[in-house]
Formats: structure tokens, C-alpha cells, sequence
């Protein structure tokens, strides 16, 4: 379905229920993002809110993407997966041999399909250059401020046009845009993105880099400028592919060599000079749920601002999970199955990426097994592609189920089935596998900044080729008595052992270090005991860390650990048959510091609002018209926060 304009999604929301207006003043600073998070946590994503009173002249759009309903609406979709198979179809269309006429005249069709995709320039102004400001000032819109240690307020939404001055082609992306003056942003691209590549080709020249954003529009735009395209391909297309029609593109005021949506709300025309000083960007609350940590960006210089005369300013925050940006990542999950699926990796089935593993952290895949060490070819295959370089764990499991019947068994939803499989046919000896490779810059574990540890766990149904010998496959169940483990050693503050009584043999344990090499030391201390034979994995997490809310524990987890440099292997003869051997992996997803781990970066605190904010938004909660008091997220995490100086005490 194609949106006329923004206006045209936010009426649709609001005839679907899904949107709520708030009339109440609500400061952008801060509070915005404070009552937003309250929102985007309740069940089911909650609703969108339009902030009409924001002290600026435009309302601001947030949590449009932030629920299964409203990604579907955006996508003008009935379920997610409809665009999947819709690609998938289309791939085997283009495929298929083609033996005689009327088998290649039915592809015209399809053809002519793909011209009303493509994006075209329409040689007019577009509503998006109704308003132009005589003086650009970017301080004239409601740009929010997400969390109290950010280093100021942040375009968060920005559709971001640039072009490879060689070929002209153009690319589509979004980074985060810090605001220093009226005329003055950082450009946050991180050094993978296609946009630096195209910085570097215009300082190789010497030249300006012309540069536009837009802010709103269809809601197509901001997804397909997040999707994970090949290099060559315009975002645009896929748009249009998304929308059934294709997306009309003036030229810039001030920039007349770059397009830009013609039904943009905003659109913020400038340059990048590449003979400019860097400048000091961030910190900033991210979609991890810490801040990423300020390092140098080059500098926008704004030459134009225009906008369309009912202009409303979208905008989204992100932080600890589940926020809006899960949703957009859910998007890009199903859709992007079909060609992972078609081009790559052909014995993938399914894929799913938790919420809890932000993204690029935890992926998990369900292949047809047919071989032994398939589930290597997939790993290898998958961290080859794309935008899944900078995954950092993996986790495949076989089909169950009738194939043959087009039933693979469970969902990967389903994560007790998926983890009771995975345990269950998964050695630590033998079946996780460690690598080295880019990683997302934002990933604070890493030594070193953007290449870290990778791991996959080979879950899939083992060939006879594949057994170890020494194996001890023997089922035994687990005699685990936490509270005497606990007793044994000061350091274990608490252990959840829920996953074991259903037949998942894995710990999760916090533990307050004091000395280097006290976890791995302390993992095999733990194997050495009789009763922890049968368990096959330890997570060891910080005491400030609630191991009993197993979402959180897993996030936090999944964040600290480089998998690579964290791992720990305990092994001894079983004690049940002394020719075959007791493994059980262990991995270290506490804090990472130099005194206690040579870890020699800045290791950065989660994010959560402080108390003037959430007072101030308790306050004014009865006059926002949202509904039932909903308390601040961040109050859970309050005595989870830690930083260099709280490890500085244990020192």
C-alpha cells in the first residue's frame, strides 16, 4: 500500500485505534522519550503518540513502528511474512527455465511490475519544499533529547541521501545526527556504511560531499533506509516494491544533485567536507541499551531547510529492549528470509532474532540437515553475508517434523522447545565453534573497536561423522543443589536453575569478581564437583544482575561477552564412565576491566532516565490522556547501573 504522505499513515493509525494524541505539554527534552518508553514497553508495543504540544510548531511522531500491527500498517501488509513469500515467489518466477515464447512472455507481466518500482524524478517542488526557512536552523525543530548522558539531542529518524560520486549511484541509510548549532550536525556513519564509502571517494577528490535528509514521509522510507541491502541496489526500489508504486524524487534547493522524497515532512539539505576537523560526537543512549561510547564524526554543515506546511516531526528512541526498532528489526527478519534463503544459504527454513540479543547479537536458524558439517557451511555462509558479518552468536538447530509434509516442526519462537533441542544434541567439546571477524562498532565487549569473537552453537541433529568418541551421550539427569553450590563459594551472590527442570542443562549464574582470572577459575572449580555432571553450559553474569528475570540476564549477557575471549571449556573423566569425558562450556558476561580482565577500553553504563524526568512525567501523567498510570521502565534498572567507577571499589 502506498501512503500518500505521513499524515496519510497517522490517519490510517488512528482509524485502526492505534494511536493516541497528546495535547498536554510534553518537553522534548527528556520527557518524550521518558513517556515513549513507558509506552513501548506495555504489552504488545503499546500505541503511537502524537506529542502536539511540544513548545515548537511541529508535533512529533513516536512508537509508529513499535508493534506487529503498526509494522504491518506501515508495510501495508497483513502479516510480516506475506512480503517474505511474495519474494520468494518472485525469485523462483525469475529462476525458473524458460524453454519456450509463451514461457518468457509470461514474465512481461512481471516486468512491467518491476518499471513501476523504480524510483523516478519528477522535474516540480515537492510538498516537502512548501516552507523554505529563510535562514536554516535546525533548532527550530523539536529535535528530542533521549537520555540524561547523552551529549545533546540527536536526529533520530533521519532518511539520509548520498551519492558515489564516480558512479552517481545513490544510497539510502540512517545515522544518527547530533545537533551543535543551527547550521551544525555530526554524521554518525560508522566506517562498514555505504555512505563512508562515499565520503572517502569524495575526499580522495578534495570535493564537498552534497548530503540531504529527509524526516517522514511514507513509512516505507525510514524502513528500507534500515534494511540490509547489497551495496547496488537503490533503497528506493524496494520501496517501491513495498508500496506497489513508485517513489517520485524532486531535486534539492540548495543541493540540486541529490533527490529527495517529494512527500517528505522535512527535508534538511547540506554538505560534508572532507577537509573539515572531525568533530567530538555522542555519547548517546543505543538500541543495546547502553550508551555507545563519543568518538570523532565528520561534521554536516546545513545549507537549507525545508518543509512541507503541515510538517510533523518523527522521531524514536532506543534503549533497553523491547523499544520501536525491535519491530523494524522483525521487518527485516522476515523479509530478508527469502533471499538469504534463494541466493546463499538454500537449507535455511526459518530464522529468528530475539529481542533480547539487540539485532546483530543472537541469531538463531533452522536449516534442512542432509550432511555431516552442514551446520559449519551454514555458519561460514551466513557470516559471509551482508550485514550478518557483525553477528556475534549463532545458534542452528535441524528441522523437525515432516518435511516432506511442508511441516518443520516448532516454531523458533517456541524457545523452550528450541533450547531443549539445541542442548540436546549440542557437545560443548565439540559443537561450538569460535571465530574472529567485524563486529558492530557499538558493541562494547570487543578488545579492540569493531573486531571481536564470534561463536556459533551447532544445535542440528548430529551425523555419525560428527560424534566424538569420548562423548558421554548418556542421558543423566542433573542432581543440582544450588543453594549448598551457593554456600561454597562467597563470591556466587545467586543462581537461577529454573532451565534445568526442564531438561535444558544450563546455569545462570552472578558472581561478584575481585581478582583477574576469578570466573574462568571459578568455572572449573564449579566442574570439578561431582553434582554439576549433565549440565553443559554456565552463563556467568554481574551480581548486580537479577539471574531470576531471564530476559534482562540474557541481554546483559549477550551484551558483555566477546564469546571468543570468554569462553571456558572444563573438561574430566565422567563419573559414570571413566573412558568418556564430562565437558561443560562456560562463558564470562560480566563487566570486562583492565585490572581484572587487561580489558582496556571505556566500558559504558546502561541507559536510564534520572529522577527529575520520571517525577516530572509522573506529574503530568492524569493530563496526558494515556490511559492507566504506567511506572518508569528505568526503575528496574536503577541499581543495575555500573560503570568503571563501581568496579573501582572492588579494586
Amino acid at each position: 500500500m502506498a501512503y500518500r504522505n505521513q499524515q496519510h499513515f497517522i490517519e490510517t493509525l488512528e482509524q485502526a485505534g492505534e494511536l493516541i494524541r497528546i495535547s498536554a505539554y510534553v518537553d522534548p527534552r527528556l520527557e518524550i522519550a521518558e513517556i515513549t518508553d513507558r509506552m513501548s514497553k506495555t504489552s504488545g508495543g503499546g500505541k503511537a503518540l502524537l506529542f502536539e504540544n511540544t513548545g515548537y510548531d511541529f508535533p512529533v511522531l513516536m512508537n509508529a513502528y513499535g508493534s506487529e500491527k503498526r509494522m504491518c500498517l506501515a508495510l501495508g501488509v497483513n502479516q510480516l511474512d506475506d512480503t517474505a513469500r511474495e519474494i520468494e515467489a518472485l525469485f523462483k518466477l525469475l529462476s525458473a527455465p524458460r524453454e519456450g515464447i509463451l514461457d518468457k512472455l509470461k514474465l512481461l507481466p512481471k516486468l512491467g511490475q518491476f518499471a513501476s518500482w523504480m524510483p523516478k524524478v519528477v522535474n516540480r517542488k515537492g510538498e516537502c519544499q512548501e516552507v523554505t526557512m529563510k535562514e536554516p536552523d535546525i533548532a527550530r525543530l523539536p529535535v528530542i533529547t533521549c537520555w540524561p548522558k547523552d551529549g545533546g539531542p540527536f536526529v533520530t529518524l533521519p532518511i539520509i541521501h548520498t551519492k558515489d560520486p564516480n558512479t552517481q549511484s545513490r544510497n539510502v541509510g540512517m545515522y544518527r545526527m547530533q545537533v551543535f548549532g543551527p547550521t551544525l550536525t555530526g554524521m554518525h556513519w560508522h566506517k562498514h556504511k555505504v555512505s563512508a564509502k562515499h565520503f572517502n571517494e569524495y575526499k580522495k577528490m578534495g570535493k564537498r560531499m552534497p548530503v540531504a535528509v529527509a524526516l517522514g514521509g511514507d513509512p516505507v522510507y525510514a524502513y528500507s533506509a534500515t534494511a540490509p541491502l547489497p551495496e547496488n541496489v537503490d533503497e528506493y526500489m524496494l520501496a517501491g516494491f513495498l508500496r506497489k508504486k513508485s517513489v517520485e524524487l524532486v531535486k534539492c534547493i540548495s543541493q540540486p544533485g541529490v533527490e529527495v522524497p517529494a512527500d517528505a515532512d522535512f527535508i534538511i539539505e547540506g554538505y560534508v567536507d572532507p577537509s573539515d576537523d572531525l568533530i567530538w560526537e555522542g555519547p548517546f543512549g543505543d538500541h543495546t541499551g547502553y550508551y555507545s561510547l563519543p568518538d570523532w564524526y565528520p561534521r554536516f554543515h546545513i545549507t537549507a531547510i525545508t518543509h512541507k506546511k503541515n510538517a510533523v516531526y518523527p522521531a524514536t528512541i532506543v534503549g533497553i529492549p523491547p523499544q520501536e526498532d525491535a519491530w523494524l528489526g522483525k521487518a527485516t527478519e522476515r523479509i530478508f528470509l527469502a533471499p538469504i534463503k534463494m541466493t546463499m544459504v538454500p537449507e535455511i527454513l526459518d530464522m529468528e532474532m530475539p529481542v533480547e540479543g539487540v539485532f546483530h547479537n543472537l541469531v538463531i536458524a533452522k536449516i534442512h540437515k542432509e550432511y555431516a558439517g552442514q551446520g559449519q557451511k551454514v555458519m561460514n555462509a551466513m557470516w559471509g553475508a551482508g550485514q550478518m558479518m557483525f553477528n556475534k552468536i549463532l545458534a542452528l538447530v535441524s528441522a523437525g517434523g515432516n518435511e516432506a509434509d511442508g511441516k518443520d516442526g516448532y516454531p523458533l519462537s517456541d524457545y523452550k522447545k528450541l533450547a531443549q533441542d539445541v542442548f540436546r544434541n549440542m557437545n560443548p567439546a565439540t559443537d561450538i565453534y569460535f571465530s574472529q571477524g567485524p563486529m558492530d562498532v557499538l558493541d562494547h565487549s570487543c578488545s579492540k573497536l569493531g573486531f571481536g569473537g564470534k561463536m556459533c552453537i551447532d544445535g542440528t541433529v548430529k551425523f555419525e561423522e560428527e560424534i566424538s568418541e569420548t562423548e558421554n551421550r548418556a542421558y543423566r539427569p542433573i542432581a543440582f543443589n544450588k543453594e549448598q553450590i551457593a554456600g561454597a563459594f562467597e563470591e556466587i551472590t545467586s543462581i537461577n536453575d529454573d532451565l534445568l527442570k526442564i531438561d535444558i542443562p544450563c546455569l545462570i549464574v552472578s558472581v561478584k569478581k575481585n581478582r583477574p582470572g576469578h570466573v574462568r577459575e571459578l568455572h572449573q572449580l564449579l566442574c570439578i564437583r561431582e553434582e554439576a555432571e549433565g549440565l553443559k553450559m554456565i552463563l556467568y553474569v554481574e551480581h548486580t544482575i537479577d539471574v531470576n528475570d531471564l530476559p534482562v540476564a540474557l541481554w546483559r549477557f549477550c551484551n558483555n561477552l566477546d564469546p571468543k575471549r570468554d569462553s571456558i571449556l572444563a573438561q574430566r573423566p565422567s563419573t559414570t564412565d571413566k573412558n568418556k569425558l564430562f565437558s561443560c562450556m562456560g562463558f564470562d558476561g560480566t563487566i570486562k576491566t583492565k585490572a581484572f580482565d587487561g580489558f582496556h577500553r571505556d566500558w559504558p553504563n546502561i541507559i536510564v532516565a534520572d529522577d527529575a524526568t520520571i517525577g516530572s512525567v509522573d506529574q503530568k501523567w492524569n493530563d496526558l490522556g494515556i490511559g492507566p498510570f504506567i511506572p518508569s521502565p528505568s526503575l528496574k534498572y536503577k541499581d543495575q547501573m555500573y560503570g568503571e567507577e563501581a568496579v573501582a571499589d572492588r579494586i
